[in-house]
């Protein structure tokens, strides 16, 4: 019975892990045939698509649905006609959350992600007051080893407002503007970057115990698993 156990046991790791991994391709697929609407098709004239397509890349997307989500994209191939809608949300312990999905139907998407957190004891409520958004970009601290000591000092002159850095990341925030300005600077470098992307910065963030922060990934974990949400960014 063990023997038989622990092959059902990695079966359904394997099956939540395959479905994970769908779900981020879902998501990446309507990512990029966006990008490609709105800007075209082409990644070197199309930062937001390039952005999009090295993701899927590093989540090991295969080529041909990225080829296919760009093709939707630009008209090539018939797709669906996906609506952007952002929410803004309070969820458990006054956390706030704001949620950026992309969808073929509007009513369906919002009645989910209204369900989402009122069953988690939140309410849809304004709360973009505390957010701005910025550019933000990654590097892995390994990756910078070898980096100058002058490297912060040109990234503040090639646009950077800011330079974090924790035990895996150096992280650098900028104005929306500045964001592919600073990208190229870094690749014409040759650093690596983890993530380049725009994203909503809490201006004052919660600190949350262990206790309190289970709740708020099984609210976390809902949201990831619902194919219309591609992005969701919080104040904890």
């Amino acid at each position: 019975m063990s023997g038989h156990s622990k092959w059902a046991t990695t079966h359904r790791q394997k099956a939540v892990a395959d479905a994970k991994r769908s779900s981020v391709f879902t998501k990446l697929s309507r990512l990029i045939t966006v990008a490609a609407r709105e800007k075209g098709g082409d990644i070197n004239t199309n930062f937001a698509l390039r952005m999009f397509v090295e993701k899927a890349r590093d989540a090991s997307m295969p080529k041909d649905n990225i080829d296919k989500a760009i093709k939707k994209g630009t008209g090539e191939i018939e797709g669906e006609a996906f609506e952007e809608l952002v929410y803004e949300a309070i969820g458990p312990f006054n956390t706030q959350f704001i949620v950026k999905c992309l969808t073929d139907s509007r009513n369906r998407t919002a009645g989910e992600i209204r369900h989402l957190f009122s069953k988690a004891g939140g309410v849809m409520s304004p709360v973009g007051w505390n957010f701005e958004q910025k550019g933000e970009i990654q590097i892995k601290n390994e990756e910078l080893k070898m980096k100058s000591e002058d490297l912060e000092l040109e990234l503040i002159e090639n646009g950077a407002s800011d330079v974090q850095e924790d035990n895996e990341f150096l992280i650098i925030y900028c104005d929306v503007s500045e964001l592919q300005n600073l990208k190229k600077f870094l690749d014409d470098k040759n650093i690596k970057t983890e993530s380049a992307e725009i994203k909503y910065v809490p201006k004052d963030s919660l600190d949350l115990n262990d206790e309190q922060m289970k709740s708020v990934e099984r609210l976390v974990d809902e949201i990831d698993s619902n194919d219309d949400v591609v992005e969701w960014w919080g104040n904890f």
